[in-house]
This record gives structure tokens, C-alpha cells and sequence, in this order.
């Protein structure tokens, strides 16, 4: 066999003859990369695009087999069997945040000569974009993890898992090594980047690191088998990843301008307090408050509410000083600094989702612009405002403005704009988590409110106080109460919650809020009994191992972990649950989960904390199926319950609007109800 083969690599022969003769089904594949671009703070869509990005470890393994490395950096080659089937859709390709291997991969084809394929959707802007390797030929380990659960770092899941072969400890010091550039000294000789030559023996543990990364990944996909992601999730994960390639234009311009007008706004801001304070850094927090004490103020804290409850009673010069301190803290540039960096040489930030980025509840979280915490916009000139701040017009806009932080911040969003000729259009559903939970529990006057198109927060004051409530009409100072309430008690919550929604501050007397709470538990018994269902459910599906259903959702306990079933279809997953005791003495139900440090720890729930996680969750699959409705469409981006198309300027957005308002099959009875607008900028309508 050997002489047959004469100089050709064996793992080459074999992965010929396997291609060849047993149809290869699946490639299981891990990199080792270098590039001059900072991954976490710029994304591997720019990283990957870097002129010095190169693919340096290329792992993999056929359907399971012995794990094969490529040393690209010391001039081996990827065996053109694998190459093929890098394009070919119907081999899944295997790996731990697929998306990487996914981008890198794209660009060493592209790099290769060889054609990506489109999205097979015929749409122009995917055929322009298709600049990425399909996504439907790919999935991802770290996705199937975060399903059912578990931490989403391949060391977390291999230790959670006890897996036999866990990732090598020596990883982070190798990449620090070899795949990032390194300080010019003398010992070094002056070199910017460490090569396979300059240590080899820590060469040869990188490598044993790239196989061992492969073999983790395979292990990961054999213990999880009996849990497998339904086809509908892999489904909205490769719609995620389209969008993710697709990604969404930056005026760039904008972005430089904002930061450079906040530096001067900053001197500008600093030097007024310097002459008014006298303090070397008034910036200085206990420097501030020092002075403050001096003058006659005393105070633990100067955080935003702290001050603005300060300037309520504030005499000069305090009050200057603390208006001045005001709008220094409100100056900040990160997201216009994180769209530089993020962006692309087109011009658009790529990478800006990760799916099921909330593992308990499988809804999406935000990257490096953060597209989920933007602040909004209420300047009645907003075009206007961004004109002047392209300009760099420091001057009009101090003359205009109270605050030039302020509305720099306010235009965060406005730097998102559409190709050239389009527009945006933008929707959300209206009240989708107060229609979903009163359709899960059944409360019927709130599901009939929908119907019939009334204010909710109203009609919610209607019922909670026994008299007509019109939004500026006849009792229309009860709405404010009913919004609030219905904000803060759908999860269980009561004073607390109502304090922390800003209750006192809307001028409601603390001595009203626990009758608040109760009369708005009172308005909605489907809701509060629905918590008590869900407890139970929970509870004896643990003790007893029995599924139990409430109403369309059902609940399990197998092999150590608890799935909550939605009306979709998807589970939501706890990991070894138990019934303890809470704090209070009762019963309590733990599981282990990803704590708010990061840590993998054992977590308490309880009956609304999951009825609030199911009802997220029932929203999340709604807003899959309202994007997978309009994947023929370009989205650009998503926020919470709300869509960004790009799209031709005769687009109509009441048309995008119907679309997304569709009621999901397995919802019926659900009223949905989907609002939108266009705009030639992204903002806030």
C-alpha cells in the first residue's frame, strides 16, 4: 500500500480513500491562528481580514477518526479531499464557536482562489455579500452546549461534562506565544511576532494542544448525543450566522467626528471645573466629594441619581459645579470607539450576535457595538445635530446644546445607516411579553384587551381599580400606575420591583405600593395562579421523574437535568436540579448554571423566576419565526423584540409589519401585533 502510494502522505491517502469510498459525513475541526488585529475587542471578522492573518494550525478529524494536523506555518498543506469539503453542504463541519473556523477559513479559501457559495437565496445582497463559507453546512458544539445549559468555553463544558480528555491548561500562554505579536526587546532580537523557530519544543505542544482541542469537541458531541438540538434551532442558528456575515453599515465619519468632539468637550468640561473647584482632578471621585463637604454638601456618592436628587436642593456655586460633573460623567465615546474598531474595510461591523448568548432562556446576547443597550434618542433635530457633529462643528453645537456629551450619546444609534440608495426599516412587537404570559395563563380580559387594539397599561388600570381609564382622558392619571405595575409584578415582583421600575420617582407614595402590588395581583388570578402551576410542575418533575404538563408547556427531569418544553418545541434546560430549602424555610429549587460572576455554580430559582424564563422564551421563538419569515429580506440587526431591515426605498413598512405580526403555528390563539417605521438612519421613532 505504501509503495502504491510512493511520496504522498498516508493521513492524505487515507482521507482520499475514506472520501472516496465511505462518503464522508462529517469533519470535526479546530485552528490555531495569528493575526496583528486584537480578537476580542475588534471580532474575527476584522481580525480575520488583517494582511497578516494566517491560519498557522489546521486540526481535524473524519467522522470521529484519529485527529490530523496540518502545520500550515512550517509549509504543510491542507489535503484537497478537506478543502473540497469545506464548500460541500451536505458534510457538517464540527467545531466549538463554529463561527471562527467558519470566517478564518473563508478568508484562507479566498486567499486559495477558491469560490465561496451564496446563500442559495437568490437575493442580490446575499449573492454581493457571499463573501463567507455557507452557514448551512456548519454546526457548533458550543451552541449545543449553551441548549442544554452549560458554560460556553470548551474548558467549562469538558470539565462540567468530566470528560476524559479535557483542554490543555498550556493553551492561553501558546496563544500568548505564538498567535499575537510580541514586544521588540533585545533578548528577543527585536522580533514583533514568536515563529515555530523560535521554540519548538513549545511549537510541538501547541500542536499536541491544536489535536487535543479537536478530540475535547468530539467528546463533547458523544456525551451529548442523547440530547440532540432540534433541526429548527440549527436552522435559526445558520440565519444567525447569515446575518452575522451580512453585518450592518457604520458612518464612519460620524463615529470619528463624535470622538473627537467629546475629547474637546472634555477639556473643555475638566477645565471649567479645575477654575471652579480649584482640585488638581476634579474628575477624581473622593476629590469631589471632599470639596462638596467642604462646601457645606455632604453626600456618599455622586452616581446619576445621587446628583440629581442633590441639584433638587443645590445652591451656587455647588450647583454648577455639580451640573459641570453632570455632564462629564454623561461623556463617554465607547460604543463610537467599538464601531471603529469593529468595522470592516466596507465599512460594516460583522459579529454583532451571538446565538443563544443566554443560555437559560436561548435569546441572543450582544458583541463588542452591543446593539442591546443603546441609549435612546428624544432630540427633536436629531438629522439636524448629527449634520453638526460630521461637521466637527464644536462651536454650533455648544451654542445649540446644554450638553454636548449628551447629545453624542442621544446619536449613538444614528450611526448605523443603510447601503447607499436604501433605507431602514424597522419593527418590533408591541407588548410581546405581556401578550405571551396572558395567553400562557389563560388571563382572558388581558388577551381580549389586545384584540380589541386598547392601550394595555389602561386597560391593566381599568381592571385594577374598577373605573375607566383613557390615556389623557377620564382617569387618566391611573395609567401611570397600571404601566408600572404591569412592568413590575408579571414576575412575581412586588415593592422592591416597584421601587426599582422608579415608582417614587413618578411621585407614588411608598405607602401605596404593597396595594398596588395586590391590586394588580388581584386583576390578574390566571397570572399569579399560572406561577403556582409552573412551582409545582417543577417540583414533581424533579422528585417524582414524571413529566407534567401546564397547559401547552411540559416539564422533565432525565439523566440530571430538568427541561422545560415550549409551545415551539425547544426545551430550556436546568442542570441538576434539587429541591433544597430557601432562606426562609420553604422549598427551594437549585440547579447548576452560569452565575452572574461567570462562574459555573449551584443557582436558586423559583415559580416566577421560571415562569419569567419561559415566557422570554416563548418571545425568543417567536421573534426566530417572524426572522425566518423575513429571510428573504436583509436583516441587519435585531434588538430584543425589534428588527432592522435593509431594504429598497419602495419597501413598504407596513407590509415588513403584516409579515412579522404572523402568528406561529404552534401559538394559536396568540394576538400578535408587530409596529414599524422607516428611517434613513437607525434611531428610535
Amino acid at each position: 500500500m505504501r509503495k502504491w502510494i510512493g511520496e504522498k502522505r498516508w493521513q492524505d491517502a487515507f482521507c482520499h480513500l475514506f472520501y472516496k469510498e465511505n462518503l464522508m459525513k462529517s469533519l470535526s475541526l479546530d485552528l490555531e491562528t495569528y493575526s496583528d488585529v486584537n480578537l476580542a475587542k475588534c471580532g474575527v471578522y476584522k481580525y480575520a481580514e488583517s494582511p497578516a492573518f494566517e491560519i498557522l494550525l489546521f486540526g481535524y478529524a473524519v467522522d470521529g477518526g484519529p485527529v490530523q494536523v496540518v502545520d500550515l506555518a512550517q509549509g504543510e498543506s491542507i489535503p484537497e479531499e478537506i478543502l473540497d469539503v469545506l464548500t460541500d453542504e451536505t458534510v457538517t463541519k464540527w467545531a466549538f464557536n463554529a463561527n471562527f473556523e467558519r470566517v478564518c477559513l473563508s478568508r484562507l479559501l479566498t486567499d486559495l482562489g477558491r469560490s465561496l457559495d451564496p446563500f442559495h437565496d437568490q437575493h442580490p445582497l446575499s449573492k454581493k455579500c457571499a463573501r463567507f463559507l455557507n452557514p448551512a453546512g456548519w454546526k457548533c458544539s458550543m451552541v449545543w452546549s449553551a441548549y442544554l445549559g452549560l458554560p460556553l468555553s470548551l474548558e467549562g463544558v469538558g470539565a462540567v461534562l468530566n470528560l476524559d480528555n479535557q483542554k490543555m491548561k498550556e493553551g492561553r500562554e501558546l496563544i500568548r506565544y505564538f498567535c499575537v505579536p510580541c514586544k521588540e526587546t533585545k533578548a528577543n532580537g527585536g522580533r514583533t511576532r514568536n515563529l515555530p523557530q523560535h521554540a519548538p519544543e513549545k511549537w510541538n505542544l501547541f500542536k499536541s494542544y491544536n489535536k487535543r482541542d479537536v478530540e475535547v469537541e468530539m467528546a463533547i458531541q458523544q456525551r451529548l448525543k442523547k440530547y440532540p438540538v432540534p433541526e429548527k434551532v440549527w436552522e435559526e442558528y445558520h440565519l444567525d450566522q447569515e446575518i452575522n456575515d451580512r453585518g450592518i453599515a457604520i458612518d464612519l465619519e460620524l463615529a470619528r467626528q463624535a470622538v473627537a468632539l467629546d475629547a474637546q468637550s472634555r477639556e473643555s468640561l475638566m477645565a471649567a471645573l479645575k477654575e471652579r473647584t480649584g482640585l488638581k482632578n476634579p474628575n477624581s471621585v473622593l476629590q469631589m466629594l471632599d470639596w462638596l463637604e467642604q462646601h457645606g454638601m455632604k453626600t456618599d456618592s455622586l452616581g446619576k441619581k445621587n446628583v440629581q436628587e442633590l441639584l433638587k436642593t443645590a445652591q451656587e456655586p455647588l450647583r454648577s459645579v455639580l451640573l459641570l460633573r453632570q455632564k462629564l460623567a454623561k461623556s463617554s465615546v465607547k460604543k463610537y470607539q467599538a464601531m471603529e474598531m469593529t468595522a470592516c474595510k466596507d465599512g460594516r461591523a460583522r459579529g454583532m450576535f451571538q446565538f443563544y448568548g443566554a443560555n437559560r432562556t436561548g435569546r441572543f446576547a450582544g458583541r463588542h457595538i452591543q446593539l442591546q443597550n443603546l441609549p435612546q434618542n428624544h432630540l427633536p433635530d436629531l438629522s439636524e445635530a448629527r449634520e453638526l457633529v460630521r461637521q466637527g462643528n464644536y462651536e454650533a453645537l455648544d451654542m445649540l446644546y446644554d450638553s454636548i456629551p449628551d447629545v453624542l450619546s442621544q446619536l449613538i444609534r444614528t450611526a448605523f445607516v443603510p447601503r447607499k440608495g436604501m433605507k431602514f426599516v424597522v419593527s418590533d412587537f408591541s407588548a410581546i411579553e405581556a401578550r405571551v404570559i396572558s395567553w400562557l395563563a389563560g388571563e382572558r380580559w388581558k388577551s381580549e384587551a389586545f384584540a380589541a387594539g386598547k392601550d394595555i397599561y389602561c386597560s391593566t388600570a381599568s381592571q385594577m381599580f374598577g373605573v375607566p381609564v383613557v390615556k389623557h382622558g377620564i382617569n387618566g392619571n391611573l395609567r401611570q400606575k397600571g404601566k408600572i405595575a404591569e412592568l413590575a409584578c408579571g414576575y412575581g415582583g412586588s415593592v422592591g420591583a416597584l421601587k426599582a421600575m422608579g415608582a417614587l420617582d413618578m411621585g407614588i407614595p411608598e405607602e401605596e405600593l404593597g396595594n398596588l402590588v395586590q391590586s394588580w395581583r388581584s386583576a390578574n388570578p390566571h397570572i399569579v395562579d399560572f406561577w403556582w402551576q409552573v412551582d409545582g410542575a417543577v417540583k414533581t418533575a424533579i422528585k417524582q421523574r414524571v413529566p407534567v404538563w401546564v397547559n401547552n408547556i411540559r416539564f422533565s427531569c432525565k439523566s440530571g437535568v430538568l427541561f422545560i418544553e415550549l409551545p415551539s418545541g425547544r426545551r430550556l434546560s436546568y442542570v441538576k436540579p434539587r429541591i433544597g430549602e430557601n432562606k426562609f424555610g420553604g422549598e427551594s429549587v437549585t440547579y447548576e448554571g452560569i452565575g452572574a460572576t461567570k462562574n459555573w455554580k449551584r443557582l436558586e430559582s423559583y415559580r416566577p423566576k421560571f415562569v419569567e424564563n419561559i415566557v422570554q422564551g416563548t418571545a425568543r421563538d417567536i421573534l426566530c419565526y417572524a426572522m425566518q419569515t423575513l429571510r428573504h429580506c436583509a436583516i441587519v440587526g435585531h434588538v430584543h423584540d425589534e428588527l432592522i431591515i435593509e431594504c429598497d426605498k419602495d419597501v413598504s413598512a407596513d407590509a415588513v409589519c403584516e409579515q412579522m405580526g404572523r402568528t406561529p403555528p404552534w401559538a394559536e390563539g396568540l394576538l400578535l401585533r408587530a409596529d414599524g417605521y422607516e428611517c434613513d438612519f437607525y434611531k428610535k421613532d
